[in-house]
């Protein structure tokens, strides 16, 4: 239990989570929603009982208020993760400082909060002060070529950081790259410790852990969730409720946070930082299975093995011994003495360096079948990588996880296909554990959960007109045909614009821009990868004769609520690639199970994905506009209707007709009001 928690909270009563919430949205001046309330009485009840709750709360609802007032309310520590940056930023900056202010009245409540990331979003003060170590691991003081200046500014910043007491956050840091970042901070292999650190005192990350050490509820992401809970790793102070928002990322979040990769690259540089460290000939005979290694690799074909060649596994077996002759090779540290010169930085972070690929190639080369191995193609600044993920992450998460908390889980696409069980079953949740009715005892075999849709404040029904494109060829291999280049034209020159492209390659994207720009040249078109996202999004809203083509960032995250988007353009169901390496693989076990791998792993992850794009067009109860869907197999394949079951029930046409006139009404009727 949290230090700071009060005895005066010891219950979550869905009354007292009523007062509470009904008391919030009065000072933010906001209503009642019916949905929102159901919500947080349904999250209090779930703390309370140890029961895992599933609830799908569509766009609008106010989910946020819904778990954080029944989380404050909670006597022990919750810990809130999300998927993205986006949403954290929104939480920690607007959504929970408006709510301790509004409820800071309320006896009793414990409304501290504290913010976690990992160890590389967080400046590193050592590295800043004492340099960045080169290939060599030797710490090289001052930064050379073009990014110089920008090194040295984010310096300044970190400087000043640390002497106001800030968080040395990366989000509050002047505008960088992702190489200019990792001049100023570090992974978890390089850091010191803050024991060791001469400014482990100063240290942002210990800072941030020691506040949320003190804290009764704590903001995260699921990847460190996933590291603290599922690897093993303490990233977390101790916790008794997880609230997952952004939940239909989660798997893929788990199952990033738990995939390694390996090039001869990597090796080679472990093994030059090494040669200053080791005295024997331990760092050279890395440098030499460097060698086999890459040799391996260029006589392997890309792509998922299913037999890991000869070589290759002799190889990795090659890796994975050097390195380990490596480490031990490495100079014992004297007891009692303290890092503090350059020397030290550079021998921890050199023997990182080779404790990564120690690990990565003894994974690799285990060839575990709970593990997917394949190697990458690379491109012209790409070399070939090998990587390694889990073939599925629902048995670490219901051992690791969910029989040890109590969590809550939410987004406004869990229900895939009409029901709850596909999300369920990909968390570790057994559909026949789920509770209708009466209470089930929970044990370490039995996790009891319950799924709650509690709806949508928007009328889909009236708001939104889904249009599938049944005349159109079934999509092929060689990208976008004529016909349906034609039927993208005349759909956006319906809207006049005010359209939002979302394709399922970059490819397709550029070439339906192009086919835009040259027979609608009075429309502005963007197609991503022109610039930045967010200046892109910019861009979209703010002239609404626009269109916005892109691939699948775009098809998740973006709120373009308004006049600005009144058509949603979908090329084609999402299918994953066939030769998705773990997808494919996931299919194959699915299949081998006795299941049926397509529906449980393409299909699933198709309709999550066409549900988030579909909900890209209403945002707001205002908002109205067409979904087309130019695949017409989403109206006639047989898995056509369970894709359809996990869209909003908006009213559905295959006339093309019918939806360019909806199209000119709505762009006639916002030419007018502007």
């Amino acid at each position: 239990m949290p230090e700071t928690a009060t005895s005066a909270t010891s219950s979550t009563s869905a009354s007292s989570v009523s007062d509470v919430l009904s008391r919030a949205v009065t000072a933010l001046g906001g209503s009642e929603r019916d949905g929102q309330v159901a919500m947080a009485e349904a999250v209090s009840h779930a703390l309370s009982a140890e029961r895992h709750l599933l609830v799908q709360a569509g766009t609008g609802t106010g989910k946020s208020l819904a778990y954080l007032v029944p989380a404050l309310v909670h006597d022990q520590r919750v810990v809130v993760a999300t998927a993205t940056l986006a949403l954290q930023h929104q939480l920690v900056e607007r959504d929970l400082p408006r709510l301790i202010e509004a409820v800071k009245d309320v006896a009793g409540l414990d409304t501290s909060y504290a913010v976690l990331k990992g160890r590389s979003n967080y400046a590193c003060l050592h590295r800043i002060r004492e340099g960045v170590p080169d290939d060599q691991g030797v710490l090289v003081d001052v930064p050379q070529g073009s990014m110089a200046g920008k090194v040295l500014e984010l310096r300044s910043w970190a400087e000043k950081q640390a002497e106001t007491k800030g968080s040395g956050e990366r989000d509050n840091a002047p505008r960088h790259t992702d190489r200019e970042w990792r001049q100023v901070s570090v992974g978890h292999r390089d850091c010191l410790g803050a024991a060791k650190c001469p400014f482990g005192q100063e240290c942002f990350v210990e800072l941030a852990r020691e506040k949320a050490h003190r804290s009764h509820l704590v903001i995260t992401n699921h990847s460190l969730l996933a590291i603290d809970a599922i690897e093993g790793v303490p990233m977390i102070p101790d916790y008794d409720v997880a609230v997952i928002d952004e939940a239909h990322e989660l798997v893929a979040r788990v199952t990033q946070a738990a995939t390694d990769e390996l090039a001869p690259a990597d090796v080679e540089r472990a093994a030059r930082r090494s040669q200053r460290h080791v005295e024997g000939s331990e760092a050279d005979d890395l440098a030499d299975a460097a060698d086999a290694l890459r040799d391996a690799m260029a006589e392997a074909r890309p792509g998922r093995f299913d037999q890991v060649p000869d070589d290759l596994a002799d190889a990795l077996v090659l890796v994975r011994d050097a390195a380990r002759a490596c480490l031990s090779a490495y100079p014992k540290a004297e007891a009692g003495s303290a890092a503090g010169g350059d020397g030290d930085a550079g021998i921890t972070q050199a023997k990182g360096s080779v404790q990564d690929v120690f690990v990565n190639a003894g994974r690799m080369a285990a060839g575990s079948d709970a593990d997917v191995l394949w190697l990458s193609e690379g491109g012209d600044r790409t070399p070939p990588r090998l990587h390694v993920a889990p073939l599925q992450v629902w048995g670490p998460m219901r051992d690791k996880l969910l029989t040890d908390k109590t969590v809550v889980m939410t987004s406004a696409t869990l229900m895939l296909g009409g029901d709850f069980e596909a999300v369920a079953t990909s968390v570790g949740l057994k559909p026949t554990e789920r509770e209708t009715s009466g209470e089930r005892e929970r044990t370490d075999t039995v996790l009891p959960w319950i799924g709650l849709d509690v709806g949508s404040p928007f009328d889909y029904g009236k708001q939104a007109i889904l249009y599938i494109a049944r005349h159109l060829p079934p999509p092929g291999r060689d990208g976008l045909v004529k016909a349906q280049l034609d039927e993208i034209v005349e759909l956006v020159d319906a809207a006049e614009g005010r359209t939002l492209g979302l394709f399922s390659s970059r490819r397709a994207a550029e070439a339906a821009a192009e086919e835009v720009r040259t027979r609608l040249p009075h429309l502005t078109t963007l197609a991503q990868g022109e610039a930045q996202l967010p200046e892109l999004a910019a861009q979209f809203v703010g002239d609404p004769h626009t269109c916005l083509f892109g691939t699948l960032s775009l098809w998740q995250g973006l709120d373009v609520p308004g006049d600005t988007c009144q058509l949603v353009l979908i090329d084609r169901i999402p299918f994953p690639r066939p030769d998705d390496p773990l997808m494919s693989a996931r299919q194959k076990a699915a299949d081998q199970a006795g299941g049926n791998g397509f529906m449980q792993v393409a299909a699933t992850h198709a309709a999550l994905l066409l549900a988030q794009g579909a909900g890209r067009l209403i945002r707001t109860t205002s908002d109205r506009g067409v979904v087309a869907v130019l695949d017409p197999r989403l109206a006639t394949a047989r898995y056509g209707s369970f894709l359809k079951a996990s869209l909003p029930p908006m009213w559905t046409t295959a006339d093309p007709q019918v939806a360019r006139k909806a199209l000119a009404r709505l762009a006639a009727a916002a030419g007018s009001a502007g």
